[in-house]
């Protein structure tokens, strides 16, 4: 395994859903999200949290990068990554979106807008893995 295109794979994934959770869930779903302000921080208060969000997302990106370079097979990475992607954001959907949503007191529209957009997110986060990262024989093949 190759420990530093791990690091780097989920670097690159972490800035990349960065940019995706700004537009779609930052601005897109910015107001689904204002309907519920029972659940949702006030948006004047979200900055104080930003941190914490953002070592949350880099500390499942660091695992998913390690997961997937655990399962690598050895076929092209985008491939790989969109099967992995779609696989983890299957599990999100299953455990955190449908889990929330019967647990949480969210309307179907927006409980159905965070389903998608979490399998979105990790189909996405999954390709950009799996273009990133190099097992180590590829990486010294691609030097040589």
């Amino acid at each position: 395994m190759n420990l530093s295109r791990v690091a780097l794979a989920a670097v690159v994934a972490w800035i990349v859903d960065a940019a995706y959770g700004f537009v779609v869930y930052g601005m897109v779903l910015k107001s689904e999200f204002g309907r519920y302000p029972a659940i949702y921080r006030p948006m004047e208060t979200q900055g104080t949290y930003m941190p914490i969000l953002f070592a949350g997302i880099l500390l499942a990106m660091f695992a998913a990068a390690y997961i997937y370079a655990k399962g690598y097979e050895g076929g092209s990475g985008f491939q790989e990554g969109m099967r992995f992607g779609v696989l983890l954001g299957l599990f999100v959907v299953g455990y955190v979106s449908v889990a929330n949503y019967s647990m949480i007191s969210l309307g179907r529209r927006l409980a159905g807008c965070m389903a998608i957009a979490g399998l979105v997110e990790w189909i996405l986060a999954g390709i950009v893995i799996g273009i990133v990262y190099k097992p180590i024989s590829q990486s010294k093949t691609m030097r040589a």
